[in-house]
C-alpha cells in the first residue's frame, strides 16, 4: 500500500497541517506518508479536467469557490490515476486529517473511509470494523480514505459522466463499494480552508466550533 497527503506547495498553513498528518501516522502505524503536491488555481484546473473528458456542470455551486473545488478534486483524480495504472492500494489523506489509532490492514470492496464526519449530521455505524457506508450518503469527508486500483479506475469513468466535489461524488448512489472503518481512526483538525466560501464552512464542525479563529485562505 502507498500513502499520500495531499498538501499545497508554498501554503505554510497546508504544509504544516500536512507534516502533522504524516507524524500522527507514524504514532499509530508503521504507515509512510508521503506529500502529494496539491493542484492549485495556478495550475489551471479547469483546461486540466476538460482535457481528461471531464464535465464540470456538478461543480457549480454556492458553497465553493471555483478555480479551488475544481483544484481539489484534480488533486483527488491525479492520485486515482496512479493508483490505477499500478496494483497497490492507495491512502490518501487530506493535509488537515490526523491519526489518532490504528489504521488496521482489513479487507474491504473498493473504497474504505477511516475519518470521522467533519461536517453535518451523521449516523454513528453500527458495527466495529468494517461497516457499508452509513454514515452518511456520501464520503463524510474526503480526509482519509483507502482505494483499490480496480476502484479508481471506476471512479474516473465515472468522472467522466459528472463530476463534482470530492467527497460528494464519491456517494453510495455511484457506487456501491464504498465502506467505512469504525471506530473512525482518523480526525480532520481543521482550522482554515482553501476550497469553500464562508456559506461553505457553516456545517464544518470546526467552523461552528470557533468561526473566528477559522481561515478561509486565498491561494
Amino acid at each position: 500500500m502507498k500513502a499520500y497527503v495531499i498538501a499545497i506547495k508554498d501554503c505554510e498553513p497546508s504544509q504544516k497541517a500536512a507534516e502533522r498528518c504524516i507524524k500522527s501516522a507514524a504514532v499509530f502505524s508503521s504507515i509512510q506518508v508521503d506529500p502529494f503536491h496539491a493542484v492549485t488555481p495556478r495550475d489551471k484546473p479547469e483546461a486540466f479536467l476538460k482535457s481528461e473528458g471531464i464535465p464540470l456542470a456538478g461543480f457549480k455551486g454556492p458553497y465553493s469557490r471555483w478555480d479551488n473545488v475544481l483544484s481539489c478534486f484534480s488533486s483527488h483524480y491525479k492520485l486515482w490515476k496512479m493508483c490505477a495504472e499500478g496494483k497497490q492500494d492507495f491512502l490518501i489523506f487530506e493535509h488537515d486529517a490526523v491519526v489518532n489509532n490504528e489504521i488496521k490492514d482489513v479487507n474491504f470492496q473498493g473504497i474504505l473511509s477511516y475519518g470521522h464526519p467533519s461536517y453535518g449530521e451523521y449516523k454513528i455505524p453500527p458495527y466495529i470494523g468494517v461497516n457499508k457506508l452509513v454514515s452518511k450518503e456520501y464520503l463524510p469527508g474526503a480526509h482519509a480514505y483507502r482505494i483499490k486500483p480496480y476502484a479508481a479506475r471506476v471512479l474516473i469513468q465515472e468522472a467522466k459522466i459528472l463530476a463534482g466535489p470530492t467527497d460528494l461524488f464519491i456517494s453510495n448512489r455511484r457506487f456501491p463499494f464504498i465502506e467505512e472503518y469504525y471506530p473512525w481512526p482518523v480526525s480532520a483538525l481543521d482550522t482554515f480552508t482553501t476550497v469553500q466560501k464562508e456559506k461553505g464552512c457553516l456545517s464544518k464542525h470546526s467552523y461552528r466550533k470557533n468561526p473566528d479563529s477559522y481561515d478561509i485562505l486565498k491561494i
